[in-house]
């Protein structure tokens, strides 16, 4: 394994690309546990909200990277990082040795061949999507999804646990599997969050009351409490985006016909972002699919 990860957080030097509503939070951690940081993001001033914290500001990925020991990408998608990588010139200016991780969510077959086109320059990659949302990234207990070498994996430990709790799932592009699966959990969840919220209330009872009554019993969740919440008090500020939890739908659809897998149930919640995101949607969290929800009830009462 590399010297790199071996050493104290002061000596270790980490580029983050991408410090967005998730990576800024990450990177700030990393930042205050003393690593020596150096961050990018396309819109410069998302990148300059962390000088206050010690990081130094990269014109570009490809500067950022110069001599990091670990590379965070937190990106938009496959694309975006596949570009931010080598269509920068990222992967030719990182050192042998140094490691990858992306903490993006994208497709499986895409991380295995960064995994793969890495190899080539000598460096390590990990696939290491995230879930906990901004709530997690901010307070250190984001759920990490790990997919690579084991070795590569344990040497990051004490990263990682700035970050949150990681879990090594298995061998490249098995962190990607792992996050579109909680990405089917999370969007069917919201989906029987926000029809048992209008049910509720359509009865005569109070959302809120309602909520708090099932708190503790085999209906609670994450998702209960969080996004519960924002339906009850109509807070859909954007901590995950419909328009990123219908992008992981769609891949988490398209790996199933990949594998012969049929799966009525995302099947139908991916059509219900579907809709919400084209009714203009996109950038409301993705809790906000109550919305869609509401206007469906609303056009079959007038019926």
């Amino acid at each position: 394994m590399t010297e790199a990860v071996e050493r104290s957080a002061g000596g270790t030097r980490i580029a983050f690309l991408g410090t967005g509503l998730m990576g800024a939070p990450m990177a700030r951690r990393l930042a205050r546990a003393g690593y020596r940081l150096t961050v990018w993001n396309r819109d410069p001033v998302k990148a300059r909200a962390l000088e206050p914290e010690g990081a130094q500001i990269a014109a570009s990925p490809a500067e950022a990277v110069e001599g990091a020991d670990i590379v965070f990408t937190m990106l938009t998608d496959g694309a975006v990082v596949g570009e931010v990588l080598f269509g920068s010139g990222c992967a030719q200016a990182m050192r042998k040795g140094a490691v990858v991780v992306d903490t993006s969510s994208i497709a499986p077959p895409a991380a295995k061949d960064h995994a793969a086109r890495l190899a080539a320059f000598g460096i390590h990659h990990i696939d290491a999507p995230v879930s906990g949302g901004v709530v997690g990234a901010e307070a250190g207990t984001l759920a990490i999804m790990a997919g690579g070498e084991a070795e590569v994996i344990s040497a990051l430990a004490d990263v990682f646990a700035v970050l949150g709790r990681v879990t090594h799932v298995g061998p490249t592009g098995a962190g990607q599997i792992c996050k579109l699966a909680n990405q089917q959990i999370v969007a069917v969840t919201i989906g029987a969050v926000a029809e048992a919220m209008i049910l509720v209330e359509a009865g005569g009872a109070s959302r809120e009351a309602f909520r708090d009554a099932i708190r503790g019993g085999f209906a609670e969740s994450r998702i209960l409490e969080l996004h519960g919440g924002r339906m009850v008090r109509r807070d859909f500020e954007p901590g995950g985006s419909s328009r990123n939890q219908l992008k992981d739908l769609n891949a988490v659809i398209a790996m199933a016909q990949s594998l012969s897998l049929t799966l009525p149930l995302t099947e139908k919640v991916r059509e219900e972002f579907t809709q919400f995101v084209a009714e203009g949607g996109a950038e409301r969290d993705h809790s906000a699919l109550l919305l869609h929800l509401e206007k469906l009830n609303a056009g079959d009462k007038a019926r």
